[in-house]
């Protein structure tokens, strides 16, 4: 594990806190939406993490888990009240696209983020992603990855599966649903069952097919 000096330390405990600030933004009672910064904060405190050389299993987990704390929060003081999605899932999306454009820039800035047989990164087109699979990782590591990736998948689509539960849904359009949901069934896939992602992946759709025939409607049923 990667020893902090106190500059490390002080720059590591002020990200968190200004994680924290947006994170509980609500207790400020300022009436206004700046809550849902906090999934772009985190942003801060993984990657300098990642920056001192930490796991970079262990650095996602971290993210994973402060993501699922900001969804947590939404869902109990916005969307339990208001049923009001789309602020959260618009800034969650957000945040992963930083994140993954992130993981492009800073491994060519300082290089020795860059895959090199220990590190348990791997490159993906142009982006360097934690490698779950390589020699020597820390299995403790490694289920608490995909413990907390597949909680926050669970907590990302089950409200967007709520929010359409009894509305007018066109055949069609349950295809495209199913379409933009077969990116986290084949996360999903990979990280438990890498030797079945494609199988897996197509069983999770035409169960998520049906779940949608089930809570939707087509509009035209007789009354």
């Amino acid at each position: 594990m990667t020893t902090l000096d106190l500059n490390s330390w002080i720059f590591l405990i002020t990200f968190f806190l200004i994680f924290g600030i947006f994170l509980f933004f609500d207790i400020f009672k300022r009436n206004e939406r700046y809550r849902y910064l906090a999934y772009l904060v985190a942003l801060l405190p993984i990657n300098y993490l990642w920056l001192l050389r930490f796991d970079i299993i262990l650095t996602y987990s971290i993210l994973f888990g402060l993501w699922i704390l900001c969804i947590l929060r939404d869902i109990i003081l916005v969307y339990r009240k208001t049923k009001e999605y789309n602020d959260i899932f618009m800034f969650f999306i957000l945040a992963v696209i930083v994140q993954i454009v992130a993981s492009s820039i800073i491994p060519e800035i300082a290089t020795y983020l860059k895959p090199n047989g220990t590190n348990f990164t791997s490159k993906l087109w142009f982006f360097y992603l934690p490698d779950i699979y390589a020699a020597g990782v820390d299995i403790e590591f490694v289920l608490a990855f995909r413990l907390l990736m597949t909680t926050l998948l669970i907590f990302i689509m089950g409200p967007l599966l709520l929010d359409i539960k009894g509305e007018d849904i066109p055949f069609p359009v349950l295809l495209v649903i199913v379409a933009i949901f077969f990116v986290p069934f084949l996360l999903l896939s990979y990280i438990w069952v890498p030797d079945a992602i494609w199988v897996l992946s197509f069983l999770f759709c035409v169960i998520l097919f049906i779940v949608l025939l089930i809570i939707t409607k087509s509009g035209k049923e007789v009354k």
